[in-house]
């Protein structure tokens, strides 16, 4: 038995042909529109994305200050001896800003650190405490992260719009079609189904 032999039409829907419908056109219009609006799209939001990241980090930079703080209670917390080295627990410490005031709130510092001990804690403009500011690899690290998942968010949201476009066109479709079913089906005075 000869194994049957198909043939792929390629972009039938853009072809002419008698039993092309206008829906058929009108979904590949939606199909070409869809891709091409999830590339721009993700591209968009993904540079937009990073450039965002990287303004934040850069402002973080600008207006983050290392002081030097003294340690006002004993860092303490149950450590077992399987943490890292660089391992940090809450305590409270207490700093002098540029402009003479003597500020107090709690800073991520060192396990086991004694009270009386000089830390380096990180403030903003306001004198609050604040993490320390992220790295140029680790500013690049989130920037190209937050991009990639920005672009597939933004890409995936266009595509499944673009599908629930041509599900709707599906339905209709099968609508026409049972419609004319049933037009030609009372000419001849029978049913099909």
């Amino acid at each position: 038995m000869a194994a049957s032999r198909r043939t792929r039409v390629r972009l039938w829907r853009w072809r002419r042909s008698p039993l092309r419908r206008r829906s058929d056109v009108i979904e590949a219009w939606i199909v070409l529109a869809g891709w091409l609006f999830a590339l721009v799209g993700a591209l968009i939001a993904g540079q937009a994305t990073a450039a965002a990241v990287e303004r934040a980090a850069e402002q973080q930079r600008a207006h983050g200050r290392e002081v030097s703080a003294v340690l006002v209670e004993d860092a303490k917390d149950r450590v077992s001896e399987r943490v890292p080295t660089d391992y940090r627990v809450s305590a409270k410490v207490r700093w002098t800003a540029p402009d003479g005031t003597t500020h107090t709130d709690k800073a991520r510092v060192p396990a086991k650190t004694r009270a009386g001990s000089t830390v380096t804690v990180w403030t903003d403009r306001n004198d609050n405490i604040t993490t320390k500011p992220l790295s140029a690899a680790e500013t690049r690290l989130h920037a190209i992260s937050g991009g990639v998942l920005a672009a597939m968010g933004a890409g995936g949201a266009t595509l499944g719009a673009a599908w629930v476009v041509r599900l709707q066109l599906d339905r209709r479709r099968m609508a026409q079609w049972a419609e004319e079913w049933e037009r030609i089906d009372t000419r001849w005075g029978w049913k099909t189904g």
